[in-house]
């Protein structure tokens, strides 16, 4: 006989309610220092000044010849060449040039370059045209940044750039924002290990290993663990062991209404459940608790359930831990290509593929059946249709 005590204790809320207590319990991990040449995909948690100018001397933008500007000489003595990475020992007066390479620091006295299409040198003399602007093709002192200036603010997202930025400015330790380590279990009495063969009754696992993939697309660290049978020991045990371990939890099927879906009295008595339903689809048994300060979210079995509800709730919590400012992908309006079926007591995401028109207006298509555990319709999808209650 069906027990619906659970069922009596989560009311249904909706989706808006179910991200605002979510948003309202995780945090930011706190800052670490993090080495330079791990810090890719990271977000900052202190700002970067420049403590030196860049460049720190003047350089040339071309290859050609540093001259003094107000020379109107049409033939000049060359005094050496001024290759990048030395300094010659001359001083370029009235009269005078000097061969220099891109990048080569501006020898003294100089303070223009003409590049050398636009001359020609023989017998230690070069012929050129006369007076040129003040600054031609020289690159000042700290023309890309000067000291004090704010380089990379926090909250920016490490990317290769800033490695670069980084190197330059002789930085090699920063504070940023971890990445929490999550800990995912797939229950069911049904499910075996992906590379195992099902007996009687049973399926291969594809939930935890999509949701790992989910989990390190964001940046986290995945770390699945071996499916739990629907035993409530078992799966406490499974439980308490992860939550000393990691950061967040995540569980994949056991939250329904049956005799054997126990993760929800498991989270009860391990910890406070903040909420067993939303008014969602797919997604309306997903749950969310907290154990000893750890995050705990229980998702549905089907597979598709399973990844929209991460995508919907688990994601955006990630990203709050990381540091992110942009907890949600783009939204676009647009316009359905056909009718669909929508039952308006819930929040609804459809899977579709969406294409712009003439760089203007977005048109979707459903990838087909909408049944939860249909996996093959997330595959090809491009976004998540969302139709309001």
């Amino acid at each position: 006989m069906r027990d619906f005590a659970n069922e009596s204790r989560y009311p249904m809320i909706p989706m808006e309610k179910a991200i605002e207590i979510i948003l309202e319990i995780v945090r930011p991990l706190h800052p670490v220092s993090i080495a330079r040449d791990e810090l890719l995909g990271h977000v900052l948690a202190e700002d970067v000044r420049a403590e030196e100018n860049m460049p720190p001397f003047a350089t040339s933008h071309m290859d050609g010849y540093a001259v003094v500007a107000t020379d109107d000489s049409k033939r000049r003595r060359v005094l050496g060449e001024q290759d990048a990475g030395a300094q010659l020992d001359v001083t370029v007066r009235q009269g005078t040039a000097v061969r220099i390479m891109t990048g080569a620091p501006l020898p003294p006295g100089a303070d223009a370059i003409i590049p050398v299409e636009e001359t020609t040198e023989t017998d230690g003399y070069v012929s050129l045209p006369g007076a040129v602007p003040e600054g031609q093709w020289v690159h000042p002192v700290g023309q890309d940044y000067a000291v004090g200036d704010l380089i990379i603010p926090k909250g920016s997202v490490v990317g290769p750039p800033e490695i670069g930025l980084l190197a330059n400015l002789g930085r090699s330790d920063l504070l940023a924002y971890p990445k929490p380590r999550v800990a995912v279990i797939a229950t069911g009495d049904e499910i075996v290990a992906a590379d195992e063969t099902p007996g009687p009754g049973q399926i291969r696992d594809g939930n935890s290993y999509a949701l790992c993939a989910a989990i390190r697309e964001t940046g986290a660290i995945a770390q699945r663990v071996n499916r739990i049978v629907d035993n409530r020991r078992a799966l406490y045990e499974a439980i308490l062991e992860a939550v000393s371990e990691t950061s967040v939890v995540v569980t994949s099927g056991g939250v329904s209404m049956g005799t054997r879906d126990l993760v929800k009295p498991v989270l009860a008595e391990l910890g406070t459940v903040h909420f067993g339903r939303v008014a969602v689809k797919p997604g309306k048994p997903l749950t969310l608790a907290t154990i000893k300060g750890t995050i705990v979210f229980g998702l549905p079995g089907f597979p598709v359930s399973s990844l929209v509800s991460f995508e919907n709730f688990v994601r955006p919590a990630l990203r709050v831990m990381m540091g992110h400012r942009a907890l949600w992908r783009p939204e676009v309006t647009a316009y359905l290509r056909h009718d669909i079926a929508h039952k308006p007591d819930r929040t609804e995401f459809q899977r579709a593929v969406i294409r712009q028109k003439n760089g203007g207006t977005w048109w979707a298509t459903t990838t087909g059946s909408q049944v939860s555990s249909r996996l093959r319709s997330l595959m090809g999808a491009n976004a998540l249709l969302r139709i309001p209650r």
